[in-house]
């Protein structure tokens, strides 16, 4: 999970070396996210029957497959196929689907959220030490070594893949709500009003994440800040993260998750408009790095820990698949909108102001729900409290 948060350093070094507009590069690495998010379901309901190991193995294959063809790319059909279409795929493998399902399910309810915010920490912990490895040797041999390094980093994945569950593990949901066909569990889920709010909330999360992951190098550089600045914020976002990762597990299993979520959006969006309204300076970023990688994927164990707590863990890896679905069309969005606003303006204030009023949207959405288990049988729908 680590290794995707170094994208936004390639968009300009693809674009210069290659010869791809940045408009390109935006749209590759959108892409990737938009095919995560639909192969998501996918992913999570071959781990909710197989079990996690054997995705995760197959999915780092894939994963170190696109990251090896995006090094050696000379041509937009390429880009497209390596790091937009096979990333994408590996990544569905490998992330929070799947792994977030396995860890649900066998932590016990009352630690699931810590469980899960400790889980979703590894990433960020990823995170901070991929950033610098990929900006030393992109510096000092090329943009190409650096994307095979990743890939042989991902095809260390596949074997330690297998030490997960290699199988479902049969205690999906309390005794007093009867396991559903995915059909069934999924079609009461979408009837679910707590359900579709979190699924839309969770768009807002994608598209803000995804925008500031991949064009914060650059926006920095048009800013006249030191080159290897957007290499340091984006390290310090996964440090501080695996703090946020922590603290968002343990709140929620202390406070109600969706209140939680509600306050996570406020606080992120807060930061970015701050950071986007002020003087840029050093300092300035680095406190914004912070506030982010505090809020960054805080909302992954929170989600996922609501769904769990609604719905069950047995179709867990499912149902978060869809509602993840939508985070990644706000990360396909956010990600290409940047550069297509970007070749036309020559300027990424249209897509900050975007986020910030997404974010505001998000937090308001996200209040109301109700968190009571829904009934889940297989003639009734669920009980939309």
């Amino acid at each position: 999970m680590g290794a995707r948060q170094t994208f936004g350093l390639f968009v300009g070094p693809l674009s210069w070396d290659r010869g791809f507009s940045v408009a390109l590069v935006a749209f590759a690495i959108a892409l990737h996210n938009l095919v995560w998010g639909a192969a998501q379901p996918f992913a999570g309901a071959a781990a909710d029957r197989y079990g996690a190991g054997p995705v995760v193995a197959l999915g780092a294959v894939v994963l170190a497959g696109g990251l090896a063809l995006t090094a050696l790319v000379r041509s937009e059909a390429m880009l497209i196929l390596g790091i937009g279409v096979l990333v994408g795929i590996g990544i569905s493998g490998t992330s929070f689907g799947v792994v977030m399902t396995a860890i649900g399910r066998a932590a016990p309810a009352e630690k699931r959220g810590l469980a899960m915010g400790l889980a979703n920490a590894g990433g960020s912990l990823g995170q901070a030490l991929f950033v610098p490895l990929v900006q030393a040797v992109s510096a000092h041999a090329g943009v190409a070594a650096a994307l095979l390094v990743l890939a042989g980093c991902a095809l260390a994945v596949a074997p330690l893949g297998m030490l997960l569950e290699r199988r479902r593990i049969e205690r999906a949901a309390p005794a007093d709500a009867p396991s559903l066909p995915v059909s069934k569990a999924v079609a009461q889920a979408l009837e679910h009003r707590g359900y579709c709010l979190l699924t839309i909330g969770f768009f807002t999360c994608g598209f803000q994440l995804a925008f500031i992951a991949t064009h914060l190098p650059s926006y920095l550089v048009l800013c006249h800040m030191p080159a290897g600045l957007g290499a340091t914020a984006l390290a310090l976002i996964g440090l501080f993260n695996i703090m946020g990762s922590w603290g968002c597990g343990w709140l929620g299993d202390r406070f109600r998750q969706q209140h939680v979520l509600g306050w996570l959006y406020l606080a992120r969006t807060a930061a970015i408009a701050a950071f986007f309204f002020l003087p840029k300076s050093g300092p300035t970023v680095v406190v914004f790095a912070a506030i982010m990688g505090l809020t960054w994927l805080g909302t992954v164990p929170l989600t996922s820990g609501l769904i769990a707590k609604v719905f069950g863990t047995g179709h867990l890896g499912t149902l978060f698949g869809i509602c993840f679905f939508s985070h990644q069309i706000g990360s396909f969005l956010g990600a290409w909108l940047g550069g297509v606003f970007f070749d036309l303006t020559g300027s990424y204030s249209p897509i900050w102001l975007a986020t910030i009023a997404a974010g505001l949207f998000a937090a308001v959405l996200h209040f109301p729900i109700n968190d009571s288990p829904a009934i889940r049988t297989a003639s009734a729908k669920a009980r939309i409290p």
